[in-house]
């Protein structure tokens, strides 16, 4: 009974985990995103003038 609740630990602290990981990401793949599309938009800008 003690190694089931022991497993059961480790499952949740593993899923808090990988969503973690998959949360932050997400998020560093969007900003990433967003200072490209800036750069595009000052280099559009500038090859406009």
């Amino acid at each position: 009974m003690k190694n089931n609740k022991f497993f059961w630990i480790i499952g949740i602290v593993s899923l808090v985990a990988a969503i973690s990981a998959a949360v932050t990401a997400f998020l560093f793949v969007k900003d990433k995103q967003k200072k490209d599309d800036e750069e595009l938009m000052e280099y559009l800008e500038s090859a406009i003038e």
